[in-house]
């Protein structure tokens, strides 16, 4: 499908691609890897044709269509969002367009060449989809977060991250044979995310993408490429296969460079030794030119074990903050309605919904920063919480420094680490010297998130504390977060995150809050309907009996439909014990009588009567058989119980 040969591309005085060959296939599913500035982005504005290799041929095969997704920068404006998005098929509409004047031109009365071509295009429109194209433009907006109402607003009402949602929208209906999509969850919730996901697996063509997603890795892709040294490597599988993978390899190449080094190293030691000795000159220069051709092995840069751990945090009492009947709207508009919700210690709570739903506002009553129009906030006792909200970075000195910023409040204790985290939030070198000034707002926020981390804090209240980072960033903060005694309430967009650290889930949406035991993958299957029943059915009682206790939000009908359908699931299993219980009847009749006849059967003189053998003989298999029967329905129904 395309082929890159030979490529070289050189950025000032640095190297990017160093003859790099590669073959990407008409339904692969590849993710891009690779150290920040290891050239993820230029390869792939290389292959949309928007960056030119300096050497080497770029080869795609007849009929191949692009389709590239930037990481930020698109605007659109000029129309409402569904004629925007509706205008990405323009291939499409002008077919539509020609029919229709076909359609006029037929009326008035034309020949067969007319008749003939409108068949045609008929045709052609009907295969690639037009009649349900509006239809389609409808499911991918709905499926990225936009709902009925967004249809008709002018496209320049929304923000960026949703301008690169229409962006993405446009693409996916133009399905180009080659899609290229650079970090395509930037902006996505994750309702969002996992509708994109099985859009994605269901694609028909290829897809190459960079994420920093390791879940959205995970479940699209089937090939992992690593770019480093200027040089791509290949890895079958997904991005927890690649991680192995890697691993081994590196492993490999760290024997195999040892033993070249010893080589090489015992081939200088000859040359050194004999190089101004006439008899030797000739087994020298043999040596030499050894040396000339040796392909020197490299090795992948080395993670680095990067870690921290928090500063103990402060004791405190079993409950750590609480809500009772807590509302909050703006004006007209009501985010948030009777809200009951108990933060207990310990607990390491997710808050999930989509974009606008109400869990910044949420994060903002928990923290004390907004006070609630309505009910109540309680701190429980000794509360010292941390609030990183996502306009954090505006507390940032901009005269200080990175490394005088963080250092500045730092405990004593940590000074010492101050460097290993700044490193894991992607600061080294020369960055550590940068004032925070001239940061960009990913650098400001990554900064600001290291430096609320440091401060000793029973109760952590992260507002997407995963933005900005990459995977290795995103596993040291994770890895933290383990290990850190205290209670955390997180809102977080990558499902990995989430479901690494939660225990709880709570769903905010339509202004209220329903709580969830488990992590995402948990909330999923409880929402579905999915997973173990009895895990199911234990988490539908647990929630009953929150809601019962009032720290659910659940209004009147919501309760008697719950109060319902947990009377319907207890004469469900009644019936079911009685049916259990009348089946062990019916085996011990069955029993019974199969000890009976084969009692009969024991007796020499029943063959003596040929007849009568028969029919003992045929009631005793018909017993055996209607026992086994009757013994599997039995074993069912204990599955069910």
């Amino acid at each position: 499908m395309l082929q890159l040969r030979q490529i070289i591309k050189d950025f000032a005085d640095r190297r990017i691609f160093n003859k790099i060959d590669w073959h990407i296939r008409p339904d692969d599913r590849i993710g891009l890897c690779g150290e920040n500035g290891a050239g993820k982005s230029t390869l792939l504005k290389m292959l949309a044709g928007l960056v030119e290799a300096d050497a080497g041929v770029v080869q795609s095969a007849k009929g191949t269509t692009f389709g590239y997704l930037p990481q930020d920068g698109l605007v659109h404006s000029g129309l409402n969002l569904f004629d925007e998005v509706h205008s990405a098929l323009q291939e499409l509409l002008e077919i539509e367009a020609e029919l229709r004047r076909l359609e006029q031109v037929i009326a008035a009365g034309a020949g067969p060449e007319v008749l003939e071509r409108y068949a045609e295009l008929q045709g052609l429109f009907e295969q690639r989809g037009g009649y349900t194209m509006e239809s389609e433009v409808g499911r991918v907006l709905s499926g990225l977060g936009f709902s009925n109402a967004d249809f008709n607003k002018p496209c320049e009402h929304f923000s960026g991250g949703w301008q690169m949602r229409i962006a993405l929208a446009k693409l996916l209906l133009q399905r180009p044979t080659l899609l290229l999509l650079d970090e395509p969850t930037n902006h996505l919730d994750l309702p969002a995310r996992d509708w994109l996901e099985d859009y994605l697996l269901a694609y028909p063509h290829a897809v190459v993408l960079v994420s920093h997603d390791r879940f959205f890795l995970d479940k699209v892709v089937g090939r992992i490429v690593e770019i480093w040294n200027g040089e791509l490597t290949e890895y079958p599988g997904n991005y927890s296969k690649y991680l192995l993978a890697r691993d081994e390899r590196v492993a490999a190449l760290k024997a195999a460079k040892k033993q070249q080094d010893e080589e090489i190293a015992r081939t200088e030691a000859f040359i050194s030794r004999f190089r101004y000795q006439a008899n030797k000159a000739a087994l020298v220069q043999s040596r030499v030119k050894q040396l000339e051709k040796v392909e020197r092995i490299s090795l992948p840069p080395e993670r680095k074990r990067i870690s921290f751990t928090f500063p103990p945090p402060p004791k405190g009492g079993r409950i750590a903050l609480e809500l009772k009947g807590a509302a909050q709207s703006y004006g007209s508009l009501q985010v948030l309605r009777d809200v009951d919700l108990l933060i207990e210690q310990g607990e390491r709570v997710a808050l999930v919904g989509p974009n606008g739903a109400g869990k910044s506002t949420l994060m903002r009553l928990l923290a004390g920063t907004e006070a609630p129009v309505a009910g109540r906030r309680e701190e429980g006792h000794n509360l010292i919480l941390a609030y990183f909200a996502q306009d954090q970075a505006a507390e940032l000195n901009p005269k200080r420094d990175v490394y005088a910023e963080l250092s500045a409040d730092a405990p004593f204790a940590m000074v010492p680490k101050l460097r290993n985290i700044l490193g894991a939030f992607l600061f080294s070198g020369d960055d550590v010297e940068k004032r925070i000034s001239v940061l960009s707002g990913g650098e400001r926020n990554r900064l600001a998130l290291a430096k609320l981390l440091l401060r000793p804090a029973n109760l952590l209240l992260l507002d997407e504390p995963t933005n900005h980072l990459d995977l290795q960033s995103k596993q040291v903060l994770l890895d933290s977060l383990k290990g850190y005694s205290g209670t955390i309430v997180f809102v977080s967009h990558d499902r990995y995150f989430v479901d690494q650290l939660a225990t709880r889930v709570l769903e905010v949406g339509q202004g209220r809050v329903v709580s969830y035991l488990g992590n995402y993958e948990d909330f999923l299957r409880a929402k579905e309907g999915l997973g173990d029943h009895s895990h199911s059915r234990q988490r539908v009682e647990q929630q009953a009996e929150v809601s019962a206790d009032s720290e659910l939000p659940f209004d009147k009908d919501a309760r008697l439909q719950a109060h319902a359908e947990r009377k319907e699931r207890q004469r469900q299993e009644r019936k079911l014990q009685k049916e259990v219980e009348f089946l062990e009847s019916c085996i011990e009749s069955l029993e019974g009588q199969l000890i009976d006849l084969e009692q009969t059967m024991a007796d020499p003189d029943l063959y003596q009567d040929q007849q009568r053998w028969k029919e003992v003989s045929s009631e005793h298999a018909h017993l055996k058989q209607e026992l086994e029967k009757t013994y599997g329905r039995w074993e069912k129904l204990q599955e069910q119980v």
